[in-house]
């Protein structure tokens, strides 16, 4: 069930109700019992989670996280890696068994 702000034009009694939307308005003010209590417009409450368009265009601070890689994040992650020369990294090519003709 929605809830509905409501505003007295007399004296300024506000107050929310929660009612179902075929309730009828209501016009009596409950604290001065005038017929000028008014619904009022009121912004929806929602709110807006994951990474969708206000996560990435409207909120402030760093974007998130894509998954795609845009360099070296960390130099010290170079330095820890083992360091090999070409030779020994490198492995040798396997030869066609069965002969040494071409097809």
């Amino acid at each position: 069930m929605p809830i509905y702000a409501y505003r007295c034009e007399a004296c300024g009694f506000a107050k929310d109700v929660l009612q179902k939307i075929s309730d009828p308005q209501l016009t009596v003010c409950l604290s001065c019992g005038k017929e000028s209590f008014k619904k009022q417009l009121t912004a929806a409450g929602f709110q807006l989670k994951g990474t969708g368009w206000y996560a990435t265009d409207f909120r402030g601070g760093t974007p998130p996280a894509t998954g795609v890689s845009t360099g070296p994040v960390d130099g010290a992650a170079k330095a820890d890696a083992p360091k090999t020369d070409g030779a020994a990294a490198s492995t040798p090519t396997a030869k066609p068994a069965g002969g040494t003709g071409s097809a």
